[in-house]
């Protein structure tokens, strides 16, 4: 794929279920035409069934985006045939005309050994191949890439036509140019990508693996309701992350305070999985406990900190305008 390209690059999705529809979705709104390839053997009943359910799907998505205002509604048939459903028969010209190709069938390592062995025999030589996965390395799937040099992982977050964020994970022989053009790529259709390297749960998943299971056991612990813990999230960590990234907030409240934070939960709860790593204890004996120090895990030694400060409380009013919860003063 090359960035001379003025036509919008064609996009395939290999594999029409939920990950295929909603990427098909997202780069249908772009104005890129896509192909939601289907390669499971079926009779044409089921593959016309398939082809009306995956269909009715997207236009469904749009339909929704259109009623809240999103776009004029009147658009959603002309973005909608911008999107093709390939049966097996049909696969083999839909793969051969991508761009790119967003690999996303079960997550089975024999399904997608399948998925990369058909795909091998008709993509393009400079086409890109991104498996979808959460469960699989891109290390462990590189072998099966026809041409591993133009192949990484690209996990996206359900619903994957709304959520902003795809994670982009290569293996040490990913071409750094694939790298670029797939971001590239994926930053013209309004995503945000972020890099990680090749390790389990990329980083929202093992983010919020810890939190899920950390509120389902204080439900289990009787510490709060379902409703009250659902509260606290959307309103409170919600609220903050939504303004402030996590490391980000760190610096901004202070390492220090992560510290002793982490300190008494570990000794409080008799947990060690409380303990704060390594990095943090080393930047409290280094003094670098964020904004205060002018460093942390970030560098604020040229920041504005009074216009970084108001930056960030602008950003915390505006959600709360947005959420209807920006109330004025009390009179008197």
């Amino acid at each position: 794929m090359s960035g001379s390209v003025a036509r919008p690059e064609e996009i395939a999705a290999l594999g029409a279920g939920r990950m295929g529809r909603g990427i098909a979705t997202a780069f249908a709104y772009a104005g890129h035409a896509v192909s939601l390839v289907d390669i499971k053997p079926r009779n044409r009943d089921q593959a016309a069934a398939l082809e009306r359910e995956a269909l009715a799907e997207i236009d469904a998505a749009l339909a929704a985006m259109a009623q809240w205002g999103v776009f004029d509604d009147a658009l959603r048939p002309a973005i909608l045939r911008r999107v093709q459903f390939a049966a097996r028969d049909a696969a083999p010209a839909a793969l051969a005309r991508a761009d790119v190709v967003f690999e996303g069938v079960p997550e089975v390592i024999e399904s997608k050994r399948d998925a990369f062995g058909f795909a091998a025999a008709h993509l393009r030589p400079d086409a890109l191949l991104a498996s979808t996965t959460s469960t699989f390395l891109v290390t462990q799937l590189a072998g099966f890439a026809p041409r591993p040099e133009r192949f990484l992982n690209a996990h996206w977050l359900n619903p994957a036509h709304l959520i902003p964020l795809v994670e982009l994970s290569a293996h040490p022989g990913t071409a750094p140019e694939a790298s670029r053009a797939l971001s590239g790529l994926l930053e013209r259709i309004g995503k945000v990508p972020v890099m990680c390297a090749a390790a389990p749960g990329y980083i929202v998943p093992r983010l919020q693996s810890l939190i899920m299971n950390e509120a389902a056991r204080m439900i289990e612990q009787g510490v709060a309701t379902a409703e009250e813990i659902d509260r606290a999230t959307r309103h409170g960590l919600g609220f903050r992350f939504a303004n402030m990234g996590v490391v980000e907030f760190i610096d901004f409240g202070g390492n220090d305070i992560l510290y002793y934070a982490s300190r008494y939960l570990a000794q409080a709860l008799g947990d060690p999985r409380y303990a704060s790593p390594a990095i943090v204890d080393r930047h409290m004996r280094e003094g670098r406990n964020g904004l205060r120090d002018g460093r942390g895990f970030y560098d604020f030694a040229d920041v504005d900190v009074a216009a970084y400060r108001r930056e960030a409380l602008g950003r915390m009013l505006g959600m709360l305008e947005h959420l209807g919860l920006l109330r004025p003063p009390e009179p008197g």
